[in-house]
């Protein structure tokens, strides 16, 4: 089974100290990251083939990026390279606990600047699921090529996941946040929303199950709570919930991403032909999900931080 995700690939500095600002590191921790392309290594490192759509600046930090998912054994074929913009770049703090704050350095980043043309269409064909998020869904031309590639997935039968990964700084206001949030949530089959980003997600007075009425083609939503676990709704109002697992967190930096893959890979995993999710074993698929998630955050950056297979497998059977 072959997943392909498609948005920002970026580089995060992470603050060697925690519980101070950007301003007031005395160093940082060069590390690649940008939710899409962790989920893309977290998929490949709990098992499954994946491939990346996205353009980085040509420039050594693109061509880093690109190597550093070639690497992991990702199919790359989709990444372009644009000489008009560089490579996006974050600066991250980390508090006590591991919670971040990010300065994000794109005015405009290469990732911006990815149009339809752009997409690799023939890596989309190639895959069963196609995953996305929506911080290329802030502007165009990015935003018209990432619901192109999405309604393309769709027209060829593939499954679609979204997260709508909020970075409230990135938008203009709340109101634009909500309306673009939402463009993706028309093409999605499986979506995960944290509790953080459920009050722009959703409309007033929507509660998330109120989204299987509106999406149609919406299977199967996760309503994460960091720590907290989560929660499983489908559509046929069957409900699972997992209350996560305890670890010491140095930085949660893509844990929600590793989480995501946790969710792509159980599912892929259980699905029958069918494609009826009734039939997959949740309390299995949470345990994956949540131990991959609870593994991210205990190292510095997100993608150097993704756990393996057998190393999620071995932190479960640990706990039980």
């Amino acid at each position: 089974m072959r997943v392909v995700s498609m948005g920002e690939l970026l580089i995060d500095f992470v603050a060697l100290e925690s519980g101070v600002t950007v301003g007031e590191a005395s160093g940082f921790q060069k590390a690649p990251g940008g939710a899409p392309a962790n989920v893309a290594v977290a998929i490949k490192r709990l098992g499954l083939e994946s491939a990346f759509i996205t353009q980085v600046g040509d420039d050594p930090f693109g061509h880093y990026l690109s190597g550093v998912l070639a690497d992991e054994d990702i199919d790359v074929s989709g990444i372009r390279f644009s000489q008009e913009a560089r490579t996006m770049l974050a600066f991250v703090s980390l508090a006590q606990g591991g919670e971040r704050s990010f300065n994000f350095y794109r005015h405009p980043s290469a990732d911006m600047l990815l149009t339809s043309d752009d997409i690799a269409l023939d890596v989309i064909d190639s895959a069963d699921l196609f995953h996305f998020g929506s911080i290329t869904l802030i502007t165009n031309p990015a935003r018209d090529a990432t619901l192109h590639a999405a309604s393309y997935a769709r027209e060829q039968g593939k499954l679609v996941s979204y997260d709508p990964n909020l970075r409230l700084a990135l938008w203009d206001n709340d109101d634009a946040a909500r309306k673009g949030m939402r463009l993706g949530l028309e093409y999605a089959n499986i979506v995960k929303i944290s509790d953080e980003e459920a009050y722009l997600v959703l409309e007033d007075g929507e509660d998330v199950k109120d989204l299987f009425d509106k999406f149609e083609q919406i299977e199967l939503i996760m309503l994460t709570r960091g720590e907290n676990g989560c929660t499983v709704y489908l559509r046929d109002s069957s409900e699972y919930s997992h209350k996560g697992y305890k670890v010491t967190s140095v930085d949660t930096t893509g844990a929600g991403d590793s989480f995501m893959a946790g969710i792509i890979v159980g599912v892929l995993e259980g699905l029958d032909d069918n494609r009826d999710f009734s039939t997959i074993d949740f309390e299995s698929v949470l345990k994956l999900a949540n131990a991959s998630g609870a593994l991210a955050t205990t190292g510095r950056g997100a993608i150097p931080s993704l756990p393996t297979r057998a190393e999620v497998d071995a932190f479960i059977q640990s706990v039980s």
